[in-house]
């Protein structure tokens, strides 16, 4: 049974930072391109970062570029996200997904159409 579970979230302030992790069982991700999504209240599940097989390609929402860095060790079988000065706006549930190829990940497909996996999901609140 393919799961991939989230881990990290939790209530920081502005301005703080905090490392998500998604570990994969079940599942090879070194075949996949592993990425996160996040879905905010009230809101439309959106497009955060991707990061390619291998890790030597990523692509980043405009929101968090600069801010956020998406990694993976495929010997741990756990990709990250690394979130650095975090704003009230980025208080959201993040989900981490894997897809077969980069090209899944990116603002053209904010639902995510197309992932082979999802995990559930880890919650981040921002206060200001």
């Amino acid at each position: 049974q393919v799961q991939l579970v989230e881990s990290g979230g939790g209530l920081v302030q502005a301005g703080d930072s905090l490392r998500l992790s998604c570990a994969a069982s079940g599942l090879n991700i070194s075949m996949y391109a592993m990425g996160w999504f996040r879905q905010a209240p009230g809101k439309e599940r959106e497009f955060v970062a991707g990061i390619s097989w291998s890790g030597s390609s990523t692509y980043y929402s405009n929101s968090v570029k600069g801010r956020f860095t998406i990694s993976r060790d495929n010997a741990k079988n756990t990709e990250y996200l690394q979130m650095n000065s975090l704003k009230p706006e980025d208080t959201a549930v993040y989900i981490c997904a894997a897809a077969r190829g980069l090209d899944y990940f990116g603002p053209h497909n904010d639902q995510g159409d197309g992932m082979d996996y999802w995990g559930k999901g880890t919650l981040v609140t921002v206060s200001s």
